[in-house]
């Protein structure tokens, strides 16, 4: 299968974008002070690791989703070098 450049841009965007949200909802979560991520004893509640297990699960899906875009652009490098 062969994506477009616009696709391949917009997955690569996507996986970076994924990355940089997820990273900054987990610094947030850990250092949460509502008593949401954390309860008075300082042990870590269900809805701190719900969160995160959604955190790692984007982490992923973003590296996945990323590495497609990145691969579609440097498809479409070598097919345009090899061309021309």
């Amino acid at each position: 299968m062969k994506l477009s450049r616009p696709v391949s841009w917009f997955l690569l965007a996507f996986g970076a974008w994924s990355w940089f949200i997820w990273i900054s909802f987990v610094r947030n979560l850990y250092k949460d002070g509502s008593g949401l991520a954390f309860d008075d004893a300082g042990e870590a509640t269900g809805y701190f690791w719900v969160h995160l297990l959604l955190a790692v699960t984007s982490f992923v899906l973003g590296t996945v989703v990323g590495a497609i875009g990145l691969r579609g652009v440097r498809a479409l490098r070598r097919e345009r070098t090899d061309k021309g």
